[in-house]
């Protein structure tokens, strides 16, 4: 088993520090590479706790994560607030058929309406409606607000240095997973 099996309650400060793992493996299997075990782990945890608490806050304001993300990406687009199926897939990174359903949840609900392109293709077009808006602007503020209070204890330099350096390590990650091993 790998860092990300041992676990502990995410509510709690870790009583097993990342640092603490990576020795015990390397005291175990010495040899094996262990370096990453001091970034993958808490950036595992970290993830974790997000997505405990957006679920947390999400479910107080009455939005599933995955309509949330939906409504993100086309209030993002701008004026008209509308995208083609195959760039809402694109921009969420779930399959065409995830947004198939993630579209036909939010048009039950009202949140979107969704039309054929008119352009003799079978491109699908997905436009936010006034509800759907609505909803979008009062729910972002919530997720945004605590998701910056979370991150309070960093300074704005120290923020601006961690982006960075979380970009450029998703950017080298994602280039190198996509290569064959």
């Amino acid at each position: 088993m790998g860092p990300v099996a041992d676990t502990y309650p995410l509510d709690a400060p870790s009583p097993y520090p990342a640092a603490e793992i990576a020795r015990a493996w390397q005291r175990e299997r010495p040899g094996t590479p262990t370096d990453s075990i001091e970034i993958v782990t808490p950036l595992w945890r970290l993830a974790k706790l997000f997505a405990d608490d957006r679920r947390r806050v999400l479910a107080d304001a009455g939005v599933d994560p995955a309509t949330l993300d939906l409504l993100s990406v086309l209030r993002r687009a701008g004026t008209p607030y509308e995208l083609s199926t195959r760039e809402l897939s694109r921009r969420t990174l779930v399959t065409a058929g995830a947004i198939s359903q993630r579209v036909a949840r939010a048009e039950d609900s009202g949140l979107v309406t969704r039309r054929s392109a008119g352009d003799g293709s079978r491109a699908v077009v997905v436009t936010l409606t006034e509800a759907g808006h609505d909803l979008i602007e009062r729910t972002v503020d919530q997720v945004l607000t605590r998701e910056s209070e979370l991150v309070a204890s960093l300074s704005p330099a120290a923020r601006t240095q961690l982006a960075g350096q979380l970009q450029d390590l998703l950017d080298e990650v994602a280039r190198v997973a996509r290569k064959p091993s």
